[in-house]
């Protein structure tokens, strides 16, 4: 991404760019000719305004709402996303693969609305149209995933099929003879397979596509409507101004500003890119090590996907599953999100104390003030939002009326303008309303472009929970989980971390999470007795994981790729200070009161235990607090902060005691050197 920061320069860019469409995305957007890009723009409003007249207008039944979006989706990706890259033209050879792709996506999405009452009506006993309209949206599917995901995703996609194929009543029986015996089961005729993934409701168009198709799309469109009419600036200038002039502060300011980002867009990569640009340029000239300013970008980029209300669609996928409402989803994840942001936060002072680093001077930095006077508008909204949540509004209407809000607001402050830079004239006004029309058709496009993605890996999700279901595997990899882990829960929570590291190789966050819960998340709750929520919210976190956890950490490579830093070295960054990532949801299980509620002396009890425990882990990894800690107290604090997350009040109150100690030893010296 073009960044307007200056590197010999540290005052603070006037704006951001291109809302948080990747940018390898709108420079492909040169390969395509203008009648595409036409098209795309008019698809891409299209869906927006469909998303928005079933959000607020007139709701549709299940498969209509799905269906229609899933056509919309594919057809959008295979118009953005040409057969052979996008850094090339298609030629005649992409056009006719593409062609065939594009009628894929129509009948994919409006076959079933057309005959839906026909198909419920033979319930079962699918006709060969049926079969072959199913395959064909099937491998639709999995090509616009190659195309808009990954590789990756697809190859898992297609060996779930393959798995349920095999078996000795399967269409594929010699597969089976390869699968040990705990994976092995009868197998699934292609019918049958078809069924449950194109046909019924808990395949392609299940809960994940469900989700996205609804709650998800209309928060993604909210941000874009956001970032258009310039959150991300407003965002970013509170952050520096907040925090511009503490050692550091370009890091500091990192860390809020992506939360804010994060908050809206629920997408690390978009975060890094965007707050990163401006920020990842400010910290290197402050003296933070290139790896160092990548890793920041991207640890704090994560912690955007944790933070409420959007939480990278987690919140409405863990609210559908566990059946609690979102508003109670969004509020018991507010005080993790804070630790793990704040986890960060202190990793940054503590690096920027070590290497004696100055702040931002004043001059170089926005005033609070002139930001919010500048910025008012985005605040409203998000009040509105928050107010509809608490009185049980369901999301859906709640994103349709924050996003008439954020338009409203934004017309007033531009007939204001009209009326307040100078006499009142028809071009004045005319051209204050054209601006206004282009934001809207703008941000309908950028959120439909920024929703292809998400509903893609929901739809190849939705194939893999299909297959789970139809071979039993969640069961066995349930049974799998207790025998490997001996009942132990310390190891079961290995496992888990494990398994949410080698899927995230292939599968973005939300697909990971989705998955894994299908395949884990009975284990935890039945045989572990993890509370259900708890379950759902450690498994989510664990599948964070893949930004900043090398080999693959795709949030620390895009901080890499803006500080100009290696990509292993910046997410080996990373990973280091993302450590919350990993601390937080065990102290959730441990303790689960911290989610769970409980009296009000407990919960603050156990609320101030966890953040002395990640000061002392953060002080101990780093080596410096209040000054520098001896290599002796370092390790001490190793089995202090071990036993914080015992089950067991007093060794947990033996543990923070030890750590209070160690850290009242540390600042007593930091005032024996410099009493100042």
């Amino acid at each position: 991404m073009t960044s307007n920061v200056d590197p010999t320069n540290l005052s603070v860019p006037d704006q951001v760019e291109g809302g948080t469409i990747p940018e390898n995305l709108r420079s492909a957007d040169r390969f395509q000719p203008k009648p595409v890009l036409w098209l795309i723009t008019a698809v891409a409003i299209s869906l927006s305004l469909f998303q928005l007249y079933t959000a607020g207008i007139q709701p549709l039944g299940l498969f209509y709402q799905r269906t229609a979006h899933l056509g919309f989706v594919l057809f959008l990706a295979f118009l953005i996303f040409p057969v052979f890259g996008q850094t090339r033209k298609r030629g005649v050879l992409g056009w006719i693969i593409d062609a065939g792709f594009l009628t894929a996506a129509f009948l994919s999405g409006f076959y079933i609305i057309w005959y839906l009452d026909d198909i419920i009506a033979r319930a079962g006993w699918w006709t060969s149209t049926d079969i072959m309209v199913g395959i064909i949206c099937i491998i639709a599917v999995l090509e616009a995933s190659r195309r808009a995901v990954g590789l990756g995703l697809t190859i898992i996609g297609a060996i779930a099929i393959l798995y349920a194929l095999a078996g000795p009543r399967g269409a594929l029986p010699g597969l089976g003879e390869w699968m040990p015996g705990v994976l092995s089961h009868r197998g699934a005729s292609v019918d049958r397979l078809v069924g449950q993934l194109y046909l019924g409701q808990e395949g392609i168009f299940g809960l994940p596509l469900g989700v996205a198709a609804t709650f998800v799309f209309m928060f993604v469109l909210f941000g874009a409507f956001l970032e258009k009419t310039g959150a991300g600036k407003f965002f970013i200038d509170l952050a520096f101004a907040a925090t511009g002039r503490k050692p550091g502060g370009p890091a500091k300011a990192a860390v809020i500003a992506s939360a804010g980002m994060g908050s809206i867009s629920g997408s690390a990569i978009a975060n890094v890119v965007t707050t990163g640009a401006f920020t990842i340029p400010l910290m290197k000239r402050l003296g933070y090590k290139p790896k160092q300013a990548g890793g920041i970008e991207a640890a704090a980029s994560t912690g955007g996907q944790i933070t409420p209300p959007l939480m990278g669609a987690g919140a409405f996928l863990i609210s559908e599953y566990t059946r609690v409402p979102y508003i109670e989803i969004v509020m018991v994840s507010i005080f993790p999100a804070i630790l793990y942001l704040g986890t960060v936060y202190l990793f940054v002072h503590l690096v920027a104390m070590k290497q004696g680093m100055k702040g931002m001077s004043a001059s170089e930095l926005p005033v609070v003030r002139q930001v919010l006077a500048a910025g008012w508008q985005f605040i409203v909204p998000l009040v509105l939002l928050v107010w509809l949540l608490v009185n049980n509004i369901s999301p859906m209407r709640v994103g349709f009326w924050a996003i008439l809000t954020v338009i409203g607001v934004a017309g007033l402050r531009g007939l204001w303008s009209v009326f307040a830079d100078g006499p009142v004239t028809t071009a004045r006004v005319q051209a204050s309303v054209m601006r206004g029309l282009r934001m809207i058709f703008e941000s309908l496009e950028l959120g439909a472009r920024n929703a292809v993605a998400v509903s893609i890996a929901c739809a190849v999700a939705g194939i893999i929970v299909g297959v789970v279901g139809l071979t039993g595997l969640g069961l066995k990899f349930s049974s799998m989980m207790i025998s490997l882990s001996g009942g132990n829960i310390v190891i079961a929570l290995g496992l888990v971390l494990l398994a949410s590291l080698i899927l995230g190789l292939g599968l973005p966050v939300t697909a990971s999470y989705i998955v894994l819960i299908v395949l884990v998340g009975p284990a935890l709750h039945n045989e572990f007795g993890i509370p259900l929520l708890i379950a759902h919210l450690v498994v989510f976190w664990y599948s964070q994981d893949s930004n900043v956890t090398p080999p693959v950490a795709l949030a620390g490579f895009a901080g890499a790729a803006v500080a100009g830093a290696k990509p292993m070295e910046t997410s080996m960054q990373a990973w280091k200070f993302a450590k919350g990532l990993y601390l937080i949801p065990a102290f959730m299980v441990f303790n689960p009161v911290i989610i769970m509620g409980g009296e009000l002396w407990h919960v603050l009890l156990t609320g101030t235990i966890i953040i002395i425990a990640l000061v002392a882990f953060a002080a101990a990894i780093e080596g410096y607090l209040f000054t520098w800690i001896d290599p002796v107290s370092r390790v001490a604090m190793i089995p202090a902060v071990i036993a914080v997350f015992h089950p067991s009040l007093a060794i947990e109150l033996a543990g923070a005691a030890a750590l209070l100690a160690l850290l009242g030893w540390n600042w007593l010296l930091a005032r024996r050197l410099s009493p100042a």
